[in-house]
């Protein structure tokens, strides 16, 4: 497999261990970003640009350096983003109550809900009692509407469980209450044109062409010593059709067709962002500083706030348990990241993106294929090791 792209000198670990995901894991297509300081150290591709084209026959379509692909829950970082930015402009009160701004969301027992309540997956509203269609879905207004409807699981802010789908609408919604613009619109204009990030939440047409199939990957259960395999409970609790797990992932039931163009080009801010490599980590390293000497997102207070632990411990719906700050997984054995101080998100079953301020890295990984694994790809794991490595080879340890 013909790697293309650089790496900076000390970086050589992250292209060995991305050609080792493709000869060793069953990798097809993928891409890997990583920006140190505000400046890109690694930027590699690899495969064809499609999963459903065997052994890259003559004439398949290659990956390039601009493929971009659906990213799945990485989506949920940059929506986190639009709503700590409107806190930091002073347009959002993260401890007013959601219905403050969204006041049919106080129906069915949800009045004291908090805005940091739905940005830490403590809103209690991960399930639907009538799931959505596809073209439901995509309609924000039918989503909103479900959301503010629906009744609490659990008492908003006394617990905590991962909001899969509904976290689309809780998102969109707020931001579009507090804006007056349609989220997809506004993450547009205020995070990725400023940072000159090739990411979008609703595919303009103009960009089909670059984006490549998705599907699922067929590769081995375990990896490098990672265990990818789900535990015995966390595969009871996916096959349960009443677990709180089996439907939170089905609140949009069937579910979408990824390929399909009208999906890419609705906003689900939980689940259908399609990002480059390099979109994805430019974004995190404007979270942390400025980028190429210019456009910084975060003041260091935001960056902080996002990356503050909020709920800990069990999750209610992943059953292991999970940390989340305001809208980012934290780093922990269910999502490992970098190092303690590390905050991002994961895409199910293959992308992840995340930065660490305490080490000024921002990385951004995507691919076509994915795999069943909901937190901790091996093959992006393999890659954050290899980061890891880097890093203790060129600037000492990086505790872990």
């Amino acid at each position: 497999m013909d790697v293309h792209g650089t790496v900076a000198e000390g970086f050589e670990p992250v292209r060995e261990a991305f050609a080792a995901n493709f000869a060793q894991l069953g990798e097809r297509g993928a891409a890997v970003t990583v920006y140190r300081d505000g400046h890109r150290a690694v930027h590699l591709w690899a495969g064809t640009r499609d999963i459903d084209v065997p052994d890259a026959p003559a004439g398949a379509a290659p990956w390039e350096s601009g493929t971009a692909q659906i990213v799945r829950s990485a989506t949920k970082g940059v929506a986190a983003a639009a709503l700590l930015l409107l806190h930091q402009r002073g347009e959002l009160d993260l401890d007013a109550p959601v219905g403050t701004y969204w006041p049919e969301y106080k129906a069915a027992g949800k009045e004291h809900t908090r805005v940091r309540h739905l940005l830490a997956h403590r809103a209690g509203v991960p399930v639907l009692d009538r799931p959505l269609t596809p073209a439901e879905a995509a309609d924000p207004g039918v989503g909103a509407a479900a959301v503010a409807a629906q009744a609490p699981v659990w008492e908003p802010g006394t617990d905590h469980g991962y909001h899969a789908q509904t976290y689309s609408w809780l998102a969109g919604e707020l931001l579009r209450r507090v804006t007056g613009r349609p989220v997809g619109e506004w993450i547009a204009d205020e995070i990725a044109g400023p940072v000159g990030a090739e990411l979008w939440l609703g595919l303009p047409e103009s960009e089909h062409a670059r984006v490549g199939r998705v599907g699922p990957l067929d590769a081995p259960a375990t990896a490098g010593g990672l265990r990818t395999r789900p535990k015995r409970a966390v595969a009871e609790a996916y096959a349960d059709p009443g677990s709180l797990t089996r439907r939170a992932f089905a609140a949009i039931t069937p579910l979408p067709d990824e390929n399909d163009p009208a999906y890419r080009a609705a906003a689900l801010p939980a689940s259908n962002g399609i990002a480059t490599a390099d979109g994805l980590a430019r974004f995190y390293a404007s979270l942390i500083g400025e980028v190429d000497g210019g456009t910084r997102l975060f003041t260091p207070g935001t960056t902080e706030l996002a990356r503050t632990e909020q709920s800990a411990g069990a999750d209610r719906v992943l059953v292991v348990n999970t940390r989340f700050g305001l809208g980012y997984m934290l780093h922990g054995a269910a999502s490992p990241l970098l190092s303690p101080g590390s905050f991002g998100h994961p895409g199910r079953g293959g992308a992840l993106a995340f930065a660490d301020p305490d080490t000024g890295i921002a990385f951004g990984y995507v691919t076509n294929g994915f795999r069943k694994s909901v937190t901790a790809d091996p093959r992006a794991q393999a890659l954050v090791r290899a980061v890891r490595t880097a890093l203790t080879w060129s600037a000492g340890p990086v505790t872990r």
